[in-house]
């Protein structure tokens, strides 16, 4: 029995410009023996199993006679050119020389008094370079589904553009027969066919400001991963001998110790072996208080160390640390989401061989019939422009451009069209605690006396000893009340923090610190610390007596219970979803209305739990912050992160929350379920106005010229539906 080894290659592929194009490179690559891929066109990345024997040279080769472009990922292409940025120069050439071309050609080619010497030329000479250089992504695409025997909206597009352009300049050139064209009211002077050029500029650069937003939001999308990746630490301290070296991340090894001061993040999962510090480990957590830690508390790579020098012995190291599990987690996520195709790439299939072969038979129909080859030759260009899907191209991103503006009027961004098409069957959120329902910072809610002291110089007497801590909960104490001044001023690593203050000692710390002192806790004191709940809480001491407790809790945002109706209200299920402990958990869900709660969970679980949902036939809404989220936010049917979360989770999210009120969650549902009725109900028109008017022009009832005309008519059209978006007001309980 043989037994074959099977090698992993992820590839940067560049050269896609719709889904088709993923789906394309990957039926190509599957059909090689041994192999399996799955292209990602939102990433543009390509994961390849490759067989024994199988290079990532090999692969590379196979996407490259597809008619694409691929470079191992982290390698540099010298051939690939910054995309967005090309896109950008060429949308703005388009731009500029489309409104004085649009002005010239309509004004002089209808109404002759206005005409000069050279008009035409100086028409011609505006109209090139869009047609030549800022079309030319559609000429080039076209081109390669040409020699793949295949067609897209593109080769539509480039065959409008090139038919309107080539038809006015051969006929300024070869001069019109007759007076003109028929417009219903009467026949134009000769020369209107100039027009064309208008319409060819105009369907460039409506189609290139699409294709650029869309290729922008792609790009943003795939920093995901980098920024995974960015966390991890790129150095060490290994300790060998007792003496520290110096050495790349990637060369530790399971068992080595590794030193790790203050400020610096954790290069490997690992137990403490020496030290105590205060870990923060938000990104894997979700927990806003930093763990304390000392000998045998285990830590995770890409955590940072706030305060001692700690020594760790490395238990997991490279692909096998949390932190690089939660990248390929994320991976994961991002390869289903490759798999979704747009109903207007899948539509095109169809639509546009047909309008070929129509065009084809218009203009033998018309030389079988004995008309002559100008006669024949209009009808045909009619029908490709009529045909020309400046509608269907403007379908969604003028919708998408509207209802991101006002989106962003509410506090809401909203990255692409995939977004709005998962929110039409949201009918789960589930809710991240720790920086999304709450604030995600500590705030004094109690302060409770023993001993005889009074509440408020408990407060006075911690906070100024905590005045120059940095810790969270001291930096909370201290904003609580005015502090008299303290002298001699320490942080005990791990427990708290002491200080004179008005001729007393005074310690501030937990529970552990009490009993490291030898504090005797009095019995109402036991039961104060018992009672906490969801709460954290501290003692303060004074000359080695029991003072006071200060009890502490992560403050939930305001607007978390009526956020959390209007969830409701809509009819969607919610759960709140954290790594934070059970008490804490159910206590805030208890607070804002949510009866379903789960607690403790590490990133890998958060991503679980939104798979078995969705798993389970729900389609869900996940919603957070932090970079322990940035995995759970791709998973998601619809991942929507807080703005003043990490980056991380920003770049994973579908929509980013831009305005701290949580009712904005609500917000971004119903506008996004809008804004896709909008784009659904433009889809409509164009491909009904298409229908209808194609045979009007294969029969010579429409001259290019009111072809022309009508297709700027409906782009109009489509224009004004989106615009409707710009007066959306959203109120609890609508939109769905």
């Amino acid at each position: 029995m043989t037994t074959t080894t099977e090698e992993s290659v992820e590839l940067s592929v560049s050269g896609m410009t719709c889904a088709a194009c993923a789906t394309r490179i990957e039926r190509k690559l599957n059909k090689v023996d041994g192999v399996r891929a799955t292209v990602n066109y939102a990433t543009e990345r390509a994961i390849v199993h490759l067989p024994d024997g199988m290079r990532a040279d090999d692969a590379v080769q196979v996407v490259r006679n597809a008619g694409y472009d691929a470079v191992p990922a982290g390698q540099d292409d010298p051939h690939t050119v910054d995309v967005v940025a090309g896109l950008r120069r060429r949308l703005v050439v388009a731009a500029v020389l489309a409104i004085p071309l649009g002005n010239l050609s309509i004004s002089l080619a209808l109404v002759p008094a206005l005409r000069f010497p050279g008009w035409e030329l100086l028409c011609v000479l505006l109209a090139l370079p869009v047609v030549a250089y800022s079309a030319w992504p559609f000429h080039r695409v076209a081109l390669r589904n040409l020699r793949h025997g295949s067609s897209t909206m593109d080769t539509l597009v480039s065959l409008g553009v090139l038919s309107s352009f080539g038809w006015a300049v051969w006929s300024l050139v070869a001069g019109s027969s007759g007076g003109g064209y028929w417009l219903g009211f009467g026949v134009t002077d000769g020369g209107a066919d100039a027009v064309y050029l208008d319409v060819a500029a105009g369907v460039t650069t409506f189609l290139l400001a699409g294709r650029y937003f869309e290729v922008r939001s792609r790009r943003s999308a795939a920093g995901l991963l980098e920024a995974l990746a960015g966390m991890a630490a790129k150095d060490a301290r290994v300790l060998r001998d007792g003496v520290e070296t110096a050495v790349p991340a990637a060369r530790i090894a399971t068992g080595d110790l590794l030193v790790v001061k203050p400020g610096e993040a954790l290069p490997a999962d690992g137990v403490v072996t020496d030290g105590h510090s205060a870990v923060d480990a938000s990104s894997m957590t979700g927990e806003p208080v930093p763990v304390e830690v000392g000998p045998g508390d285990q830590v995770t790579g890409g955590t940072v160390n706030r305060s001692g020098r700690l020594v760790v012995r490395a238990t997991a190291v490279g692909a096998n640390t949390q932190l690089a599990q939660m990248r390929a987690l994320a991976q994961q996520a991002a390869q289903r989401k490759a798999r979704v195709q747009r109903l207007v790439d899948r539509v095109c299939a169809v639509f546009v061989p047909v309008v070929l072969v129509l065009a084809a038979l218009t203009l033998a129909g018309w030389l079988a019939t004995g008309h002559t080859a100008r006669e024949a030759f209009t009808s045909a260009v009619a029908v490709l422009i009529i045909a020309c899907p400046c509608a269907l191209g403007l379908a969604t991103p003028t919708a998408l451009m509207v209802g991101v503006a006002r989106a962003a009027q509410l506090g809401v961004l909203v990255k692409g069209p995939d977004a709005l098409e998962a929110s039409r069957a949201i009918d789960t959120v589930v809710l991240d605690k720790t920086g999304t329902v709450t604030t995600g910072l500590m705030r004094v809610t109690g302060t409770t006396a023993f001993s005889g002291h009074s509440g408020h110089d408990v407060l006075r007497w911690a906070a100024a000893v905590e005045a120059a801590s940095e810790h969270p909960i001291g930096v909370a104490i201290a904003a609580s009340a005015e502090a008299p001044p303290v002298t001699g001023f320490e942080a005990l690593v791990g427990a708290g923090a002491r200080g004179l203050v008005e001729d007393g000692l005074v310690h501030v710390g937990s529970r552990d610190l009490m009993a490291r002192l030898d504090i005797t806790l009095p019995a109402e004191a036991l039961a104060w610390s018992a009672g906490l709940g969801a709460a954290t809480g501290v003692f303060v001491a004074r000359d080695g007596v029991v003072a006071g407790g200060i009890t502490l809790q992560d403050a939930v945002r305001p607007s978390a219970r009526s956020a959390v109706e209007r969830l409701h209200a809509l009819g969607l299920r919610t759960v709140l979803l954290t790594g934070d402990h059970e008490d804490a958990a159910r206590a805030v869900a208890d607070e804002i209305g949510i009866s379903d709660v789960i607690a403790g969970v590490r990133p890998a679980d958060k991503v679980a739990t939104v798979e078995r949902l969705r798993h389970d036939g729900h389609r869900v809404a996940m919603v957070g912050d932090g970079i322990n989220d940035g995995p759970a936010l791709a998973a998601a049917d619809l991942g929507m992160a807080m703005a003043r979360g990490s980056e991380i989770a920003a770049h994973a999210a579908d929509v980013v929350l831009v305005r701290e009120d949580l009712d904005v969650v609500a917000d971004a549902i119903v506008l996004s379920h809008r804004t896709l009725s909008t784009i659904r109900g433009n889809l409509v028109w164009a491909f009904a106005y298409n229908a209808a008017a194609l045979p009007l022009a294969a029969f010579g009832l429409l001259n290019p010229l009111i072809a022309g005309a009508a297709m700027s008519l409906s782009s109009v059209l489509v224009v004004a539906n989106s615009l409707r978006l710009r007066g959306e007001t959203l109120g609890s309980g609508q939109g769905r």
